[in-house]
């Protein structure tokens, strides 16, 4: 295998600089002068080269070179591209050995490294903890120009022991001249912000999002020797958003280093400018949504009570347009459909932004899609806001709703627009899809009108990436309402061009850029085995507090497994199959004169003990769980579909068979 010329002058200058830091040439003088001394002085004859490499091995000095010199073969290799492997995140899990990574000597990196934080004083009173004991962790969640990274978790302290790098690829010029590196004054144009995301787990595996920051990186361009270190102060979120919770301390590098800094008052320059142009683009925006409000006003005085939201605060209280909350994003691989896009939304947790105080008001938090994935939670409209993404991503022209449902509760939900007029309201909390077929009020009472399944009332307004409209039809009911966008008497639109000013991507406008979804680290067959053998030991605690002994039933809990997979079938496509297989299994495996009685339940969490205490709130279940009677066989069986970031379907079917005693 033959190395390009700059390859190979790069591998000696490491092996050189491996040589230097062992010593290797002192070491080797040394053993020169020995071997002189020891075999030479007797018959004074030539020393050969063989007989130096002889020696040096006999005394392991080859052996210690090649145990230094470790070579990571690129996997890409193996599988006979020519493409680098995209940087990876390292962690020192055993301090002595670093996991490798593979670095592009043609592309540029910035190696980050956050070197512990303090002040975190909500954990000043906190106890060390006990090895092996279960504690609260912080872990940290990075996204850079479409890289994402997550940090190794640390207990929970005042002074978090955080000590991870992570090695984000800035640019390559990738135009014209393939091995060009790029220089700083062409970085400083890069204003996208590495985006940390602080996430606190407690003991019982519960995500709460602690602080969103953006950092700007830049800074480094202008540093002595090309690295700074950087006192970052995290801000609370919501209702906190102004509070500190913590300090952490980064360290920023360039690889390779740069041949020419820039001076700090170019850097400086720079950033004022953008906060300068952002800052007169928000202005604008701001001035032209407050007339056309003041127009929408003027069609019906009524509208003022109608729910037109065109702004929406962000975890770190910033008010930003709804519509940049929004943007095409295709999943790759790891979601096939948009049904199954749905039903992968639906599956993240639902959790209202907490309040402090009672009142029973809605805290208002619209989350970045990082801080929204990153604790595999949140309200209504961060789950409506990332289904429509993904269904744009899917081609189809798709709409966040913003209205109300019973009771003027506000929600949040998708609809999405047919080339034939069908007009689809997608539910982001539960997958499920209505077609929506107004009614038309002017009809005569005679005329049958369909009747709405969507649990959805009114409808104030609709927006995406590109577009938002204000309802202002007479009434603001869903029923009623016609769809016809084109129609301005029904839809009062806003300009594209003021929302692409402030929304598109690649303007240098406050919004953040959207992360790429990661595929799943959860083994659901080792998930599956590890909730049911729980969920038997519970059960089996359960009945013997009742007094009653288990028998479980191997064969009858492997039958349950088929119903299990159609459940999740169904809560995707709509689809119900293979029902008739499963209940000629059971038939077959209960003999004459048994009652069999199976109860399945859904979950989105992976908490056994809890699951367990919300089945036995079901009558049906505990109906199962506690029955008594003559020759009781008791199953179970677990199934947990996993799903991009983590986030999983958990299905549990409890069953049991007896003899029939009447």
């Amino acid at each position: 295998m033959s190395l390009p010329p700059e390859k190979a002058s790069e591998l000696k200058q490491m092996i050189h600089q491996q040589l230097v830091k062992m010593d290797v040439h002192g070491r080797i003088r040394e053993v020169l002068a020995e071997t002189i001394r020891d075999e030479l002085a007797p018959e004074h004859q030539q020393l050969s080269t063989e007989d130096l490499i002889k020696a040096l091995r006999q005394r392991g000095i080859v052996d210690d070179v090649m145990k230094e010199l470790k070579f990571v073969t690129d996997v890409n290799e193996k599988e006979g591209t020519s493409a680098p492997k995209p940087s990876t995140h390292f962690v020192d899990r055993e301090p002595p050995v670093l996991k490798k990574t593979n670095i592009d000597p043609t592309r540029r990196y910035l190696y980050l490294q956050v070197l512990g934080g303090k002040a975190f004083l909500e954990h000043l009173q906190e106890p060390e903890p006990l090895p092996g004991q279960i504690c609260s962790t912080f872990t940290l969640c990075l996204h850079f120009r479409n890289q994402r990274f997550r940090s190794k978790p640390v207990p929970c302290a005042c002074e978090p022991d955080f000590h991870d790098g992570f090695l984000l690829e800035v640019h390559k010029d990738s135009r014209g001249d393939g091995s060009k590196m790029v220089d700083a004054t062409t970085m400083l144009s890069i204003c996208d912000p590495v985006h940390i995301v602080l996430i606190k787990t407690d003991t019982f595996g519960e995500t709460t999002l602690v602080a969103s920051y953006f950092l700007e990186w830049r800074s480094v361009l202008a540093a002595e020797n090309g690295v700074t270190n950087i006192a970052v102060e995290l801000l609370g979120v919501g209702t906190e958003s102004k509070v500190s919770v913590g300090v952490l301390n980064i360290r920023l590098e360039m690889y390779p280093q740069l041949n020419k800094m820039l001076s700090p008052e170019v850097t400086n320059t720079q950033f004022a400018l953008e906060r300068q142009k952002t800052a007169e683009k928000e202005r604008l925006f701001l001035v032209y949504a407050k007339q056309w409000w003041r127009e929408y006003l003027q069609i019906r005085p009524t509208h003022n009570v109608r729910l037109v939201k065109i702004f929406a605060q962000d975890e770190n209280g910033v008010n930003r347009p709804v519509c940049s909350y929004i943007r095409p994003l295709r999943a790759g691989r790891l979601l096939d459909t948009p049904r199954q896009a749905a039903r992968f939304v639906s599956v993240l947790g639902y959790e209202r932004a907490p309040v402090i105080g009672g009142g029973g008001g809605k805290q208002e938090q619209w989350c970045t899609l990082l801080a929204f994935l990153s604790r595999n939670k949140g309200d209504c409209e961060d789950h409506a806001n990332l289904l429509c993404s993904l269904l744009l991503g899917f081609g189809l022209e798709a709409f966040v709703c913003a209205g109300t449902k019973a009771k003027g509760v506000p929600h949040t939900w998708v609809m999405t627009c047919g080339t034939d007029g069908t007009i689809t309201f997608w539910e982001s909390l539960t997958g499920h899809r209505y077609i929506h077929r107004p009614i038309n009020p002017d009809d005569p009472p005679l005329v049958e009108q369909p009747k709405p399944l969507y649990p959805y009332r009114t409808i104030g307004c609709i927006f995406n990436h590109q577009k938002f409209f204000g309802n202002c039809q007479p009434s603001d009911a869903v029923e009623v309402c016609v769809f016809d966008l084109h129609d301005e008497s029904k839809w009062k639109p806003m300009s594209g061009e003021a929302i692409k000013s402030v929304c598109s991507p690649g303007t240098t406008s406050s919004v953040p850029p959207f992360p790429p979804l990661c595929a799943s680290t959860l083994d659901a067959a080792v998930a599956s085995n590890e909730i049911e053998v729980q969920l038997r030991v519970l059960v089996s605690e359960h009945r013997k507090d009742l007094g009653l002994s288990t028998v479980w039933d191997d064969h009858l809990s492997y039958l349950l497994s088929p119903a299990l997979a159609a459940y999740e079938l169904e809560r995707t496509t709509s689809i119900s199959a293979g029902n008739e297989e499963f209940q000629d299994a059971v038939r077959r495996a209960v003999p004459d004169g048994h009652t069999f009685k199976g109860f399945p339940i859904h979950f989105v969490y992976r908490n056994a003990r809890r699951a367990f205490a919300t089945c036995l709130r079901s009558p049906f279940c505990e109906e199962v769980v506690c029955c008594r009677g003559d020759q009781v066989r008791l199953a179970v069986r677990v199934r947990v579909f996993t799903y991009p970031e983590s986030a999983c379907a958990v299905w549990i079917m409890f069953a049991c068979k007896y003899r029939s005693v009447l």
